[in-house]
């Protein structure tokens, strides 16, 4: 390549922010011109936005520290000089989508860690292994935004990574329930326990709107484009909890599941170690090899000891066996703020900018 792609962060000051912040830092195609947030922390360098609020080990990158924060409803000024835009704003639904759509509307593609555009039917949600295709719904959306080359694509849920993958590997086998409960990390609320102490040695059994995207999401993933719109898949039916736990980072999710098809321990196993897609043929830079690992011993995966797997950009399998009840349950791992955030909207941009979708101004 000649350049690297320039992208703006906005929403920079907050956890997701922060690490895709880190992420780019370093990375081979991409670098960080434009740093946004809200506007009482436009004007004041990065370092000065986030004091005492920086959520990692290690310090601030260089020089995106003494970067000074813009307004990010500045949209002029934030896209000027960048090929696009990484969203992960903390906002009313109506007023995300608004926002993205001005983006998109100066010709600036939008990777949106943000939930508002998931379920607009001409927004391609995706995780790259699974569906790259969806990315055909953009030239549809571009006609409606009136764009030649902006547009608006989504990650979806940070708790589905660790289930639809696995399940997705199995489609073929025609699943027909799915129950489901994951465990979720508090930085997936954007909280350190610094900043949540009543979260030490304590369960929430509620996540406001995580069931219904945890239930409704994968079907979207799992869907068809037809008549320029997405239409989600019909089956399987899934019934999700969704629990807060006093753990860091990483979503650990309890699956059963049921088929049409019959399959052993050893075929499903071996179709989870062998589940691979464009990005790992890709050989993109933030692709994981493997995608997906599956771990013998009873007592894996732990949050702990595999959310790193692959750079934290790996899915964690265990657990598998028959169920009195369903056919199979199994217990999967991804780390939430990483595969499950900002690492996999950096993954989807990847995919895009290698399939063209995402071109240099």
């Amino acid at each position: 390549m000649e350049r690297k792609w320039r992208v703006a962060i906005v929403g920079a000051t907050g956890m997701v922010g922060q690490r895709f912040v880190s992420l780019l830092a370093d990375h081979p195609w991409f670098e960080v011109g434009v740093l946004a947030a809200s506007a009482r922390s436009a004007g004041k360098t990065y370092e000065e936005a986030v004091a005492g609020r920086w959520a990692f080990p290690w310090p601030i990158p260089m020089p995106i520290a003494g970067m000074v924060v813009r307004d990010a409803a500045n949209v002029a000024e934030v896209t000027e000089s960048v090929d696009f835009v990484f969203c992960a704003v903390d906002m009313k639904k109506e007023e995300i989508r608004a926002l993205e759509d001005a983006y998109a509307k100066t010709e600036t593609p939008v990777v949106s860690n943000n939930s508002a555009h998931r379920a607009t039917p001409d927004v391609p949600m995706i995780i790259p292994e699974l569906n790259p295709e969806h990315a055909g719904v953009i030239e549809y959306q571009r006609k409606r935004l009136g764009t030649k080359t902006g547009f608006v694509t989504v990650k979806p849920n940070c708790s589905i990574q660790s289930y639809v993958p696995p399940l997705t590997a199995l489609r073929d086998l025609k699943p027909t329930r799915v129950v489901v409960s994951t465990y979720q990390a508090i930085s997936g609320a954007g909280k350190t326990f610094a900043r949540w102490p009543e979260m030490v040695d304590n369960v929430i059994p509620y996540i406001g709107g995580e069931e219904e995207k945890s239930e409704q999401e994968p079907l979207k993933i799992w869907g068809r484009i037809e008549n320029g719109v997405i239409v989600p898949a019909r089956a399987p039916i899934i019934s999700a909890h969704c629990i807060r736990v006093a753990v860091s980072d990483g979503h650990m999710a309890a699956c059963w599941a049921s088929f049409e098809k019959p399959a052993t321990r050893e075929e499903i196993i071996a179709r989870w170690r062998a589940c691979e897609g464009l990005p790992q043929r890709l050989n993109l830079p933030s692709a994981p090899h493997p995608f997906i690992q599956y771990c013998e011993e009873d007592s894996r995966p732990q949050t702990k000891l595999d959310r790193d797997f692959e750079r934290g950009m790996g899915i964690s399998m265990g657990r598998l066996r028959g169920d009195s009840l369903f056919d199979w349950r199994f217990v999967g791992l991804s780390h939430n703020t990483l595969r499950g955030a900002a690492g996999g909207a950096v993954l989807i941009a990847e995919l895009l900018c290698a399939q063209g979708y995402i071109p240099q101004k």
